[in-house]
């Protein structure tokens, strides 16, 4: 079908709706979907949330789905076509649940490391981020499901996101967090936005007429909706106004009744709903659930059969960055594996995704003690614990068989459900069968504990309202957690676990375990959510000796891994970050494994970047990102080298904390100013004279490359790098083009260098290749205020072709807009 046919379809559909239909057609009709019009052969509009994952309308371990790696693993690759392969696999799992719109992707910047969520966004580079969200959002789209570009724009941290007013110049909008969504309109169409929370400038981003209207529909021609963020939506008339046609979630939304009344009122023309309306049936259209109109995508043309395990696992490999190496310490294959001591907490419980709305939950995950278990000989590993990066408890996970029982006032059973890891998450209707939120008063989480360690086991709770917790038949806590003084959600019902108290149990032998929840319920609170845990930790020793024994088993090693984390209350959604320390003794456990085998591996599980201070004193040091629930066999492909790690860093690495050249991410008087305009990243760094612990674009991988030359047509639109592989092994590089002005400019002030472009190659050892990599006008523009317009500065340039920013390899100048710049 033709965008003609399908238009006329849409506009026929629109014709038949009344007034009240159509505004109730703009707002939630619960948390994830939109109502049905059946007198228009309009389905029900899902939604989910991505974007690792599809997580479906039902937050539960009863539906579970493939967990990718964390949106900064995928941009790690570089690799738009395998962005766009992660889409492919994520529309299949859309259709599988019944979504139409996933929630997806994230394409803010890592303006700043303190950033809380940056492990759910890709990168401190706009080109980078706006291509591999390109790929992303073209690749689930092929899959006939839409996705919503988010948030919409300079969510770039969590302090406050709901209130606070981010000051930023307009050049620095324009050219980095207005660029990817920029890009991303241009060359992928996506079918949906979404506004965010915070405000731009003075106006909330869901009321931004300027932003929404001018910029993204007139100046870009986006046709697809614009949805909230979920609560994001305050004022009937400004958001309609302002270019907002969904409001969720529901069934309490400023649209609704509420719309329809400000229409009859005058307080918004029914042309104005109308174009809202229009959108959203456009999108359906698009998605398949609107009888009249033919999907965008059919059936027999959509990518299917993909195979998750695979594709996650391939995905976690290319996305790992090998950062140091000393003396070709990895890969370790053949006779050089000898005897390996795996060590950290994380090797164990590995830590796969970021917290918050990113979260899904998959049916397994392979931690790295599990991948190389599998993949060394036998007798070949052992595994120590050496320091926990948290003193906190954790879900109940291995060991405990859960379910969950809902009962009403009166005690009776009207529900169940399984809760592996023992945590309860029902937001809106996404409850068991049977069960709504007026007749519920309690939860019961019930089963047996087999605990793997004996001694004195810790258990407690996490969440808001009336416990009774007992464990082997002893009574561990029974009172009530009430509301504290956090304003946001996540923060609230998600927050730090509460230790309640201590049973003796022995190593193997069942226990029975309940946590009877009476639910708080709070009036007025848009989204109705069931949300608490029961959390344990095994017996607690002394750190010293753990340590202790994790240096012996070094000694006694050929090969010492450490994997090091972060946690899920360092890095996730609703707090920022306070430092970039690893939590824990980690630090303490590696730099004394280090004193005792210099062969010693770094694995770093962080979604973003952490301070490695003892990194000049092992042998190699490999960052994971959040893996992805393949994170162990992944893992064990590259440390043993059936594979090359094939990742680039998309955001600089600090030594240190007080290097970082931006920092603020907390409002002051409930304004957050960008005052360093477009210098964030590595043109900050660049600006400051700072040298970090790893450049922006920097990864060794396992062989070396030699550029040779480098060739830039005279219009500046192409350049041709040849390179050859001269190590021994195939690899796969990543050819980085950046842009440098040469000289200075009176009248504008630049950063030292951008990434213009770039591409890979994989070459057998010793081959050579040619890369043509296009240098978009763009690359030689600024937007210029005073014009409001993007305006060519003309004058000389080179232009660098290199294997990081800092590691720059072959260079030609070029002349652009005629005579040079004074």
């Amino acid at each position: 079908m033709t965008d003609f046919e399908r238009a006329t379809a849409v506009e026929a559909a629109l014709s038949k709706l009344d007034l009240d239909a159509k505004a109730r057609l703009l707002g939630g009709q619960d948390m994830w979907s939109l109502p049905a019009l059946p007198e228009i052969g309009l389905g029900s509009l899902v939604m989910s949330d991505g974007p690792i994952g599809v997580r479906g309308v039902r937050w539960t371990a009863d539906d579970p789905s493939v967990a990718l790696p964390s949106p900064t693993a995928l941009a790690a690759t570089w690799d738009p076509s395998l962005a766009r392969r992660a889409g492919h696999l994520l529309a299949q799992e859309a259709r599988r649940k019944g979504v139409h719109v996933l929630l997806a992707p994230t394409v803010n910047l890592h303006r700043s490391p303190l950033g809380g969520r940056h492990f759910e966004a890709y990168s401190e580079d706009p080109l980078l981020t706006g291509a591999i969200g390109t790929g992303y959002v073209a690749g689930v789209q092929a899959g006939g499901v839409g996705t919503t570009v988010k948030h919409f724009v300079a969510n770039d941290a969590e302090t406050e996101r709901f209130t606070v007013n981010n000051i930023v110049g307009e050049r620095a909008l324009r050219e980095l967090y207005l660029a990817p969504f920029e890009a991303i309109v241009k060359n992928a169409h996506p079918w949906g936005i979404m506004a965010a929370y915070n405000s731009v400038n003075g106006h909330t981003m869901t009321e931004h007429r300027y932003l929404q209207n001018e910029v993204l529909r007139g100046e870009w021609g986006f046709d697809g909706y614009i949805v909230s963020d979920w609560m994001a939506a305050r004022d009937t008339v400004g958001d309609i106004l302002g270019g907002l046609d969904v409001a969720m979630p529901g069934p309490g939304t400023v649209y609704g009744e509420a719309l329809a009344a400000a229409v009859r009122d005058g307080l918004v023309e029914e042309s104005v709903l109308d174009e809202a309306v229009r959108n959203v049936l456009r999108l359906a259209a698009r998605v398949g659930i609107l009888d009249s109109a033919p999907a965008a995508v059919a059936e027999a043309d959509r990518p299917a059969g993909i195979d998750g395990d695979a594709l996650a696992r391939e995905i976690a490999r290319r996305s790992f960055v090998l950062v140091r190496n000393e003396g070709a310490a990895l890969p370790l294959g053949g006779d050089r594996i000898g005897k390996v001591a795996l060590i950290g907490t994380a090797a164990r419980e590995a830590r796969v995704l970021g917290g918050g709305s990113a979260q899904v939950f998959p049916d397994h995950v392979t931690s790295p003690l599990d991948g190389l278990t599998a993949a060394l000989p036998q007798g070949a590993l052992t595994y120590s614990v050496g320091a926990d990066p948290s003193d906190e408890l954790a879900a109940a996970g291995e060991g405990f068989d859960l379910r969950a029982i809902c009962r009403d006032a009166g005690g009776q059973v009207i529900g169940t459900s399984t809760v592996p890891g023992g945590q309860v998450q029902w937001m809106g209707n996404d409850l068991p069968d049977g069960v709504t939120h007026d007749a519920l008063f309690s939860v019961e989480v019930t089963g047996t504990f087999t605990p793997r360690e004996s001694g004195a086991h810790h258990f407690g709770t996490r969440g808001l309202g009336g416990f009774r917790l007992v464990v082997d038949g002893q009574v561990v806590y029974d009172g009530e957690q009430g509301m504290g003084p956090e304003t946001d959600p996540f923060e609230a019902f998600f927050g730090a676990p509460v230790e309640r108290g201590q049973v003796t149990l022995e190593a193997g032998r069942a226990v029975e375990v309940s946590l009877f929840y009476v639910v708080l319920k709070i009036e007025d609170i848009p989204i109705k959510a069931i949300a608490f845990s029961l959390v344990h930790g095994g017996p607690r020793r002394d750190p010293d000796e753990l340590i202790a024994e994790a240096v012996e088993a070094a000694r006694a090693a050929d090969t010492a891994i450490v994997v090091v984390a972060t946690t899920e209350r360092v890095e996730s959604e609703g707090f920022d970050r306070q430092d970039l320390r690893l939590p824990g003794r980690q630090d303490d456990l590696v730099r004394a494994v280090a004193a005792a085998n210099p062969n010693t591996v770094v694995v770093v599980n962080s979604g973003s970047p952490v301070e490695l201070p003892w990194r000049g004193d092992v042998a190699a040091v490999l960052l994971s990102w959040f893996p992805g629930q393949e994170a162990g066999a992944a893992l064990a492909d590259v440390l043993l080298g059936a594979e090359e790690p094939g990742g680039r860093l998309p955001s600089t690495w600090p030594v240190a904390f007080e290097d970082v050249p931006v920092t603020q991410v907390t409002p002051v008087n409930g304004e957050l100013s960008y005052d360093e305009g477009v210098f964030i990243g590595y043109r900050a760094w660049d600006r400051a004279g700072r040298t970090p612990a790893y450049p922006f674009g920097h990864g060794l991988g396992y062989t070396d490359w030699a550029y040779e030359s480098i060739d830039v047509d005279p219009a500046a639109t192409t350049a041709r790098v040849r390179l050859r592989n001269a190590g021994s092994r195939r690899g796969r590089e990543v050819v980085q083009l950046y842009v440098a002005p040469l000289g200075l400019s009176d009248t504008v002030e630049r950063p030292a260098r951008w990434l213009a472009g770039f591409a890979s190659v994989e070459l057998d050892p010793g081959a050579t290749a040619e890369v043509v990599i296009d240098l978009p006008r763009r690359a030689f523009q600024i937007w210029d205020e005073s014009a409001r317009d993007w305006a060519t500065v003309a004058g000389d340039y080179a232009v660098e072709a290199a294997r990081s920013v800092a590691d720059r390899r072959v260079t030609a100048a070029v002349r652009v807009g005629g005579r040079p710049s004074a």
